[in-house]
């Protein structure tokens, strides 16, 4: 929908009575008298944070070990970025069955090792449905964000590990002070995707678990989506270009500091 369209009354009776200006007023709403609104935006900010978190630090420890030269390093790094070409609907709808209490792979294969206790409603019990969205969505993305900081280490010439060895450094400490801040860019990479990904999440968040239980793990884009639904579409244009505007501020802040430290490097 166009940004147009936030500043109007369009819904569904607008065919009959016609679209208005309203100005502001749907932003106001929004952000004044809106739960729906605030409690998608503390989800939104929280998956955007935590969703970085779970696949950046894995995904580093996995592009280092391969890069360290680990046997059959080929075959690991295509089956991990494997999930990342397929489509967010599919992943969901497979997770979807194999999460389902009564007849989903992962609690029956607890039943079967005699480890019921352990079985959980991993997407209806509000203790473990976002751990259960993270890990679907870690699953999907840890192998895209590896094969970028793959990219960041086959740059970094060999000659500063040897010449760290010849100084006595361990491996933590060439970590610390070569790998590291040679990935700066790759970091800050990963950042601006994960982090507009995280903003604009829908598809997994949808098919998993459609915002419930309640509203316990409705976004943004999925409340702006039950909007539409309801005829609402001014409303929805109106927190889409939000959304738009919040992402553009944080990727142009991203990419602002990106540059300042490829001039000072």
């Amino acid at each position: 929908m166009g940004v147009g369209y936030s500043f109007t009354d369009w819904n569904s009776r607008s065919v009959l009575n016609g679209t208005h200006f309203v100005g502001l007023q749907n932003f106001k709403e929004i952000l004044t008298s809106n739960k729906g609104y605030l409690s998608g935006i503390g989800n939104t900010l929280k998956f955007t944070i935590i969703s970085n978190i779970v696949k950046l630090i894995p995904a580093l420890m996995i592009a280092i070990m391969l890069q360290e030269g680990l046997r059959g390093k080929g075959l690991y790094r295509t089956l991990l970025y494997l999930p990342s070409i397929l489509p967010f609907v599919i992943i969901g709808l497979i997770f979807k069955s194999i999460l389902n209490y009564n007849t989903g792979l992962l609690n029956t294969i607890l039943d079967a090792l005699h480890l019921g206790i352990l079985k959980q409603k991993w997407l209806s019990d509000l203790g473990v449905v976002w751990k259960s969205i993270y890990g679907v969505d870690a699953w999907r993305g840890i192998g895209y964000v590896m094969t970028i900081f793959l990219a960041g280490l086959n740059t970094i010439p060999k000659s500063y590990y040897e010449a760290a060895e010849i100084d006595g450094a361990n491996f933590w400490q060439r970590l610390r002070y070569v790998t590291l801040p040679m990935l700066t860019g790759s970091i800050m990479i990963n950042l601006v995707f994960g982090i507009t990904y995280g903003l604009k999440v829908f598809d997994i968040v949808y098919v998993l678990t459609n915002g419930g239980p309640g509203h316990a793990t409705e976004v943004l884009t999925t409340y702006a989506f039950q909007l539409y639904s309801r005829g609402q579409y001014g409303m929805s244009s109106a927190l889409n270009t939000i959304l738009l505007i919040i992402t553009a501020i944080i990727g142009v802040g991203i990419v602002k500091k990106m540059s300042k430290q490829e001039v000072q490097q």
